[in-house]
Parts: structure tokens; sequence; C-alpha cells
């Protein structure tokens, strides 16, 4: 029994670690994106500097950055480009403390299908 218990600790720990970490700032829904600037207490130049710092020591480059309302909460997102791998690394940075929420890796193609969604999207309004 104790052994079960030792794992399931195991289990939700390696759980908790997957999952996002919680934003700080939670606009109201619906909210227009011309006033998500006002609600950040982060300038976008310096959570730029904080996602390329987390790649310290590797030559990195931000190809795209915005701010948005995300399910966590109001984040800035970057895409950043390592010197000698493909795809690009997707950080999000809270746009009210400058932590970093979260890093992930897209492949070429998941980068297509996610500017396939977004045109898709973007054709709809």
């Amino acid at each position: 029994m104790k052994s079960v218990s030792v794992l399931l600790l195991l289990l939700a720990s390696f759980s908790a670690l997957a999952a996002p970490l919680p934003c700080s700032i939670h606009p109201t829904k619906g909210i227009a994106a011309s006033a998500l600037p006002g609600l950040a207490k982060i300038p976008m130049a310096d959570a730029k500097a904080t996602a390329l710092a987390a790649y310290k020591g590797r030559s990195a480059t931000v190809t795209d950055g915005e701010l948005e309302v995300e399910a966590t909460g109001l984040i800035y997102s970057f895409d950043v480009r390592l010197a000698g791998q493909t795809g690009i690394e997707e950080v999000t940075v809270d746009a009210g403390t400058g932590a970093v929420l979260s890093r992930q890796h897209e492949t070429p193609k998941q980068e297509a299908n996610e500017a396939a969604a977004d045109q898709a999207t973007a054709g709809k309004h």
C-alpha cells in the first residue's frame, strides 16, 4: 500500500510539472485587444529579454511576439529560433510578473498547421 501511495505522489508531481504555470492577470472575457497593453505590468521589451534568457548560452532570436489572452491569462507569446535547430521554441511570459510560464518546441509541420489555423480564424472576422 505504501508503494502505491509513493507512486501516486510521483505521478502527481510529474503532472504538475507538465501543466503550465498560472498567470497573474486575468482580463474579463471579451476585452478589446487595444486594452491589453494597459493591463500588462511588464513591458514587451523586458518580456522579450526574459524569453531569450531562457536559452542562455545559445544563439537565439525572437522572430515574433505578441501580447494576448490565453486560458491561463494575459501573456506575452514569443517565437524563438535557435541556431542549428529546426522549428521554433514558443515561450510564454506572464505579463504581470515577467516569469516564464512555459516553453514548448514546435516542429516546422506544427508551425504550418498553426499558421493555417490562424489564417482560417482571421478570415472569419
